[in-house]
């Protein structure tokens, strides 16, 4: 019997980064919206957000969460800057390490950050990483995915609007010269010019985390003519509510039982803080969490 559980994310109700201010809601309050939505996991969010050692599970227990997993950049195209931030993978490890035990760990979702060209024109359109630079970035992410198992994990790689990794041919690359699993994003390929069932069936044998999201090209298009970036694109709502996208979600969840996949499910719905309230982002999310139910997930 497939062990397929469903979580969310800090990313749906606008927490970034612990830089960019008090967040809009504390951890207390996101967990248990989350849980009274009926989710049975979370996302870690920036590192240190949830908490971290015995106040992580401690938070995510009470309120009967597990840890899905967590966000982890690394600048893989830069061989400095990569040693100097091994660190804070280290860091993020030992957070998952602490989370509550369950039938599904938490999956690194190792990823690289943002490229000033990409991240202004989203969407694939922005040139990507030189072919002669591919094999010591891939080098990078094979390093840190060996990392991750030395610890215990399996961690799976997050491809992503404005970044190296943002195209269909992009995720191919990096497919064919690492052995890590993909987190396949259905938003993130579909604004980048995929088609995220194809995706599905294309790489189902090393599909290890999905990230369900809704994307919409019609504000991609706009964002891309008024030449706002990426951050504002997720503000505009480029990142829809499930089923006011393009996302043909009943088609998503036909073919993870179609691939027989087993994991984690992640609904998000990326947003800026302040572009819409606090209780509309919970509506949000227990809305899209009663869509995947009344498709059987």
């Amino acid at each position: 019997m497939r062990v397929r559980k469903v979580a969310n994310a800090p990313v749906s109700f606008g927490v970034f980064e612990l830089s960019d201010g008090p967040p809009p809601l504390t951890p207390d309050e996101m967990v248990r919206a989350l849980a009274e939505a009926g989710y049975e996991g979370i996302d870690s969010g920036p590192i240190g957000y949830l908490g971290t050692g015995p106040e992580l599970a401690e938070r995510l227990g009470g309120a009967g969460l597990l840890l899905c997993g967590g966000w982890v950049d690394l600048p893989f195209h830069d061989a400095d800057g990569y040693d100097k931030a091994l660190p804070a993978l280290t860091e993020a490890l030992d957070v998952f390490a602490a989370a509550p035990p369950g039938d599904l760990p938490p999956r690194p979702t190792i990823a690289c950050p943002g490229t000033p060209e990409r991240f202004a024109r989203p969407g694939g359109t922005a040139p990507g990483l030189p072919a002669a630079e591919w094999p010591a970035f891939a080098a990078r992410i094979q390093d840190t995915t060996e990392r991750c198992r030395a610890r215990g994990f399996e961690p799976v790689f997050h491809h992503h609007l404005g970044t190296h990794v943002e195209t269909p041919e992009d995720v191919e690359r990096l497919l064919e010269l690492t052995d890590v699993q993909l987190c396949l994003d259905t938003g993130h390929l579909l604004l980048a010019g995929g088609d995220p069932v194809a995706a599905l069936r294309a790489w189902a044998d090393r599909v290890g985390h999905v990230h369900i999201k809704d994307g919409d090209t019609a504000i991609l298009a706009q964002a891309l003519a008024d030449g706002v970036d990426l951050r504002e694109l997720m503000g505009r709502g480029g990142f829809a509510p499930l089923g006011e996208g393009e996302l043909d979600l009943p088609a998503v969840v036909r073919t993870l039982d179609e691939i027989d996949y087993e994991g984690w499910i992640v609904i998000e719905q990326d947003t800026l803080p302040g572009r819409r309230t606090v209780a509309q982002n919970i509506a949000d999310q227990a809305a899209n969490r009663r869509k995947l139910k009344d498709l059987g997930l």
